[in-house]
């Protein structure tokens, strides 16, 4: 057997754990700043890019539509709201929490063409962001 063929399925199994870890970084709650609204989670994204621009599609349950706030700068996309921790009753105790709670950031760096926001929904819990490249005739003006 190849010395290729004998080490190339280690460098497979190496990249998925790296994208797992890189996936369970962002789920754990991680210190950003001090302050009592200091960004402690980063939401999950899907980004598609089409001819016409980028769609990005954030994971977001329990966030309610009025309280995010999303910004489009020149060089990126910004994601923030508040997640808040709810108990099912004032006796409830608390035995896991795997869903991220608290106050959230996200940011999306942006290269090349400058984009502007065409539009964006937010629908079972889930944002989804259309920008469009910017035409070269608008541009240039």
């Amino acid at each position: 057997m190849s010395s290729e063929r004998q080490y190339g399925w280690m460098w497979v199994e190496a990249c998925e754990v790296l994208d797992r870890a890189e996936r369970l970084q962002r789920q754990l709650l991680r210190y950003v700043g001090p302050g009592a609204d200091a960004a402690v989670w980063e939401p999950p994204v899907d980004i598609q890019e089409t001819t016409e621009g980028l769609i990005l599609l954030f994971a977001l349950p329990g966030v309610a539509s009025e309280d995010i706030t999303l910004t489009l700068g020149p060089t990126e996309l910004t994601l923030s709201a508040m997640r808040p921790l709810k108990l099912g009753s004032a006796e409830a105790v608390i035995r896991r929490l795997e869903i991220p709670h608290g106050r959230f950031l996200r940011r999306i760096p942006l290269a090349g063409v400058p984009l502007k926001l065409m539009s964006s929904r937010y629908e079972n819990g889930c944002l989804e962001v259309r920008l469009s490249r910017e035409a070269t005739q608008e541009r240039e003006r």
